[in-house]
């Protein structure tokens, strides 16, 4: 896909801009939250507060994708002739930085619209849960996955905050097994972070760029991957007690292991198949753990 394929800021530029693939990320806690809400509450969900929940992590997600896209270029982080993942809006000229900047204005406003009614239903803690979302949606990009500590992050706000959020405002109650279940999904979704960063380790060494990857080299990072999987289907299977409804979590443990297995044989952008096959991988997760805690 070159330049001239996509005209500049047009409705595709953006679509490519906000990188639907990764959306699984987002959906997955709010689906995994939701469904332990229903398998407790026995009547079902709170509608506008679930919808509520699933858009607001839609917007960040988008808008998380489009700052890191603005501030990689600002940076000079995306070039072309260098970069192996996808290509990105700005550098590629797709989507001009003034443009980029009203859309990120845009949907930052947009996810504040949309998280602010949850207050009605979870009181003023969920203001304060809101905020700092999207403090380190710019803190991600801009400060943390530059030292290491973007895959904190990624637990804490693709685990922890949007599992135990989104079943505290369906049940008003966060509880041990809940806290178990999100940090074994934030684990999941951190998969993601690490198959980018192995894909870009030699760039991110010569760009002073320090990841989780770049700290512990190569194969370390391969086996980490391997073991976020495993344990978090691990977790899930002792909370279900091995029964048979924990059955569902075999299917994502074997897609992990073939993904994984056909991740130590690529390099270079063909690790960017690895990268789909991870974003498919947890959405499994999610559904594979909603089912089972559903039965």
């Amino acid at each position: 896909m070159t330049e001239e394929t996509i005209r500049q800021n047009s409705f595709r530029a953006w679509v490519l801009a906000a990188r639907p693939k990764t959306l699984t990320g987002a959906l997955t806690p709010v689906i995994l939250g939701l469904a332990l809400a229903a398998a407790d509450r026995h009547n079902g969900i709170i509608i506008l507060p679930a919808v509520l929940c699933v858009l607001f992590a839609l917007v960040m997600q988008i808008d998380a994708n489009l700052v890191n896209d603005y501030f990689d270029w600002r940076r000079g982080n995306d070039n072309p002739a260098t970069r192996l993942g996808p290509p990105r809006a700005c550098t590629m000229g797709w989507v001009t930085p003034p443009s980029m900047r009203r859309a990120i204005l845009f949907t930052t406003i947009l996810a504040c619209a949309v998280g602010l009614p949850l207050a009605c239903y979870g009181g003023w803690q969920m203001l304060l849960a809101g905020i700092a979302c999207v403090v380190f949606c710019f803190l991600y990009t801009t400060v943390f996955a530059r030292l290491g500590l973007g895959d904190v992050l990624v637990v804490v706000f693709f685990g922890i905050v949007p599992v135990g959020l989104t079943y505290y405002l369906q049940t008003g109650c966060f509880t041990w097994p809940v806290f178990i279940l999100s940090i074994a999904c934030g684990c999941v979704i951190d998969n993601l972070l690490i198959v980018n960063n192995f894909r870009d380790i030699d760039n991110d060494r010569a760009d002073g760029k320090t990841t989780l990857v770049v700290l512990l080299g190569r194969k370390a990072s391969l086996s980490l991957y391997f073991f976020l999987g495993c344990a978090a289907t691990l977790v899930v299977l002792i909370l279900a007690r091995f029964e048979l409804r924990s059955a569902p979590m075999l299917i994502y443990l074997f897609v992990h292991c073939h993904a994984f297995r056909r991740m130590r044989r690529l390099s270079g952008k063909d690790l960017n198949k690895s990268l789909a096959e991870t974003a498919r991988n947890n959405l499994i997760f999610g559904l594979a753990a909603s089912l089972t805690a559903l039965l």
